[in-house]
């Protein structure tokens, strides 16, 4: 089977020319471990990576994984960058590199690093100890300057092909010059019905040669064809490249000239800006990654640029193609490309930086609301959301954690923004990062606080779901003892979880049921977290399910989970669910322990519980197995398994789920007998989501079907021009079909296969014509 893995694509217009180097991609990567692609910034290497990946999919059983890091400003981010974007889950507590390097052990897989050249001595370590470490993954980097490691094969990207001066052009010049192509399709995006005639074309191709051939050079000079000719174009440009040239020869003879092509070409695409654009631009460079229009107006608004005007100018820069939208129709969002956000970070220090700390620090103001605000809604029914929308602003956090710890006065802004985050790192198993940031901030800000008391029992939480107990229970009394210090007892209320998850995973049942007993004595307290208050019940239902209490046990979940109804929430509520099948399965109720399993298995897969998904499997396999339905048994098990490998996990974090698993595999041997092992297979061979999907009665057949597709035919056709890299105006010239009805098939391709961006579809196609027969 293909897995297919992308780590945050970015979306890219329709894709012109390349076909020869595309082709070289493709023999390189088959022929070597390492490739890396370099050349000038704007050259479209970023663009010839995303165009051959699809093609490059059927040649690797276990996936193609896209890495962008552009968005990583720190070098220390690098692993941690990479197991996010491939959403690993591991609970091993091993370091960064080594989850990687076990990652990718006996995978099949090729890793593509995009945006490497201020992040080369990270990537280049990581990379030679991968290709050192590991016997079959590859991998395919971008950037500007080869990487320092001996085995890598360079291939460098060239600008596109224009004629020389005085060469006379054949009666259609686009197919044997790509530049004049590429000038041609961006110029009908603006001036619909524009294309190279006899009259223009000779202006054309003066044009693209004095922009070198670089494709981003000729995009930003195409989007002025709405308001002047091609002739006009030219002799501007011309204008303004001599002046640069002068410049940089009165300055230092060793400017290359495509450096100063583009820099002429974004030079001029600034003077064409408004100055609410120019400054949204500067401003907008400190984002990490992409953004979103709320937080663009939070950091770009300011002294004589209100909010509307911060919104009309990210719309002009669109139009001029300064900043690209990502996102779907429903969700926005924008990014720069990295030559653009270097100029525009120039502009911003011009003052000698002050204005650049301004906006990292609104950035750090951004982020800090935005997860407070995501905390204060968690406990209701937009969990998904919530899970969603800070999985996109990942590399934004990322970098308003770098300024805390790196700028003088704001650790304990770090440390709050750390320990408002518990519940994603916790929720979606991401605990290698979790555990990075808040163990960095804990040793550089030791200062007696609330922000370090919530962040100690944030840390235990981490470090419990990773079955260190020994490590978890002084920081957890670390943490009670300063809350009470302080006076809060909300925050020492938040202890109660870890202290009693502490015992519980040490086995000591009986001291951990007395923390949960006394716990819920008490009623809950101002400011404390409703989801902690749930776990006390979760928690202390399963100590009583152990002992062998299961009708009390029961009604603790029944009763919390009335409350999770009433919020509409449903992290928690997978929990009560599950605790309340285990309980009926243990007492033999065996119709309402399926029926609350599969209940619980919807919710873990909305808000993307990745552990409680493996346990929840393995119940229903226990209960399948007593009903008769080895199959079945041994396929959840198995599909359990590889959840468990993937995620480094021992498999005896609950100590109520040893005797589970167990029976399950012993019912299920009994009943297949030698099937058992064919079975078991079947399900190490499923997705996480095709086990979840199995196991709901979803999918008859643990056999993902290689052509099953939620893809209507029309769909699946548009779906295949995507692959190509065609725009939406290409696809409805295709297909002869108006563009809104291009744009609405692309819409719905995106919705049904849950994407986010162009390449994604394009992957997913690639993959499934690597199944076919």
């Amino acid at each position: 089977m293909t897995r297919q893995h992308i780590g945050r694509p970015v979306r890219v217009s329709g894709f012109v020319g390349r076909r020869q180097e595309t082709a070289e991609v493709k023999r390189l990567v088959a022929a070597h471990r390492l490739v890396s692609l370099t050349g000038t910034g704007g050259v479209g290497k970023t663009r010839l990576v995303l165009h051959a990946v699809p093609r490059l999919a059927r040649a690797f059983a276990d996936g193609v994984h896209i890495v962008q890091l552009a968005g990583v400003r720190d070098a220390s981010l690098v692993p941690l960058a990479l197991i996010e974007a491939l959403t690993i889950r591991d609970v091993s507590g091993r370091s960064p590199v080594r989850v990687l390097i076990d990652q990718f052990q006996d995978r099949e897989s090729l890793l593509v690093l995009d945006n490497c050249e201020h992040l080369a001595d990270a990537c280049s370590r990581l990379v030679e100890t991968l290709l050192a470490e590991t016997g079959r993954v590859r991998v395919l980097a971008t950037s500007r300057h080869p990487l320092d490691v001996t085995a890598q094969h360079v291939l460098e990207v060239q600008p596109l092909a224009t004629p020389t001066p005085g060469e006379p052009l054949p009666p259609k010049p686009a197919p044997e010059y790509p530049a004049l192509a590429l000038f041609a399709d961006r110029a009908a995006a603006v001036l619909p019905g524009f294309s190279l005639t006899a009259d223009n074309q000779d202006a054309v191709a003066a044009l693209c040669r004095r922009l070198d051939g670089l494709p981003l050079a000729i995009e930003l000079a195409a989007v002025r064809m709405r308001a002047l000719g091609v002739q006009q174009l030219l002799e501007r440009l011309d204008r303004r490249h001599r002046l640069l040239a002068d410049s940089a020869d009165s300055a230092s003879g060793d400017v290359l000239p495509r450096h100063r092509t583009l820099r002429a070409a974004v030079d001029w695409s600034h003077d064409l800006c408004t100055p609410e654009e120019q400054t949204v631009w500067a401003r907008a460079s400190v984002f990490a990654g992409s953004f979103d229009l709320g937080a663009a107006e939070e950091v770009c608004a300011g002294p004589g640029l209100d909010r509307d005007e911060t919104v009309d100018a990210v719309a002009g820069l669109v139009d001029k193609s300064l900043l690209v939208r990502d996102g779907d129709a429903v969700h926005a969002r924008y990014r720069m490309l990295e030559s653009i956000r270097q100029y525009g970070l120039d502009r911003l220090r011009e003052d000698g930086g002050r204005a650049e700390a301004v906006a990292r620090r609104r950035v750090r103001d951004w982020c800090l609301d935005f997860v407070e605000e995501c905390q204060r809604r968690w406990f209701g029914p937009d969990q998904p959301e919530l899970i969603r929308r800070l999985h996109a602003e990942s590399d934004l956090i990322r970098s308003a954690f770098e300024f805390c710890l790196n700028t003088p006065g704001e650790l304990r802004a770090g440390l709050k923004l750390a320990g408002h985050l518990w519940f994603f790192w916790f929720a979606t198993g991401a605990l290698v990062e979790g555990r990075y940031w808040l163990e960095r901030l804990l040793a550089a800000a030791p200062e007696p606080t609330v922000a370090r008391a919530r962040a100690l029992w944030g840390l235990a939480l981490m470090l419990l779901s990773q079955g260190d107990a020994v490590r978890a229970a002084p920081l957890v009394e670390e943490a009670r003892e300063l809350a009470l210090r302080l006076g809060d007892e909300a925050e020492a209320a938040h202890t109660y979880f870890g202290r009693g998850g502490a015992l519980l995973i040490s086995g000591d049942y009986t001291r951990a049921r007395a923390v949960y007993e006394e716990a819920l004595s008490r009623p809950p307290r101002a400011g404390e977290s409703m989801s902690l208050v749930g776990f006390k019940y979760v928690e202390l239902a399963h100590v009583l399910a152990i002992q062998g209490e299961f009708d009390r046990a029961m009604a603790l979940c029944e009763e919390f989970r009335h409350v999770c109804l009433t919020y509409g929430e449903q992290w928690i509520h997978s929990y009560h669910l599950r605790i309340l099948a285990f309980a009926e399965w243990a007492k033999g109720d065996q119709t309402s322990a399926r029926v609350h399993a599969r209940e619980c298995l919807r919710l873990k897969r909305a808000v993307g519980d990745v552990f409680g998904t493996c346990m929840t499997l393995e119940l229903l396999a226990a209960v399948h197995a007593r009903d008769g339905e080895g199959r079945a048994a041994a396929v959840l098990l198995g599909a359990a398994k590889r959840i468990w490998q993937d995620a480094h996990a021992a498999l005896d974090r609950s100590p109520s789920h040893g005797p589970v698993r167990t029976e399950a595999e012993e019912g299920a041997r009994a009943l297949l007998g030698g099937g058992f092992k064919s079975a078991y297979r079947e399900g190490l061979d499923l997705t996480s989501d095709h086990a979840v999907a199995y196991a709901l009665g979803e999918r008859e057949s643990a056999a993902r079907p290689v052509l099953d597709s939620p893809l209507t035919r029309r769909e699946t056709e548009v779906a295949e021009l995507l692959a190509e890299g065609l725009t939406n105006q290409q696809i409805a010239d295709r297909l002869v079909v108006a563009l809104r009805t291009a744009e609405s098939h692309v819409e719905r391709i995106l919705g049904k296969l849950g994407f986010t961006s162009r390449s994604q579809v394009a992957v997913w196609t690639g993959g499934r014509r690597a199944m076919r027969p």
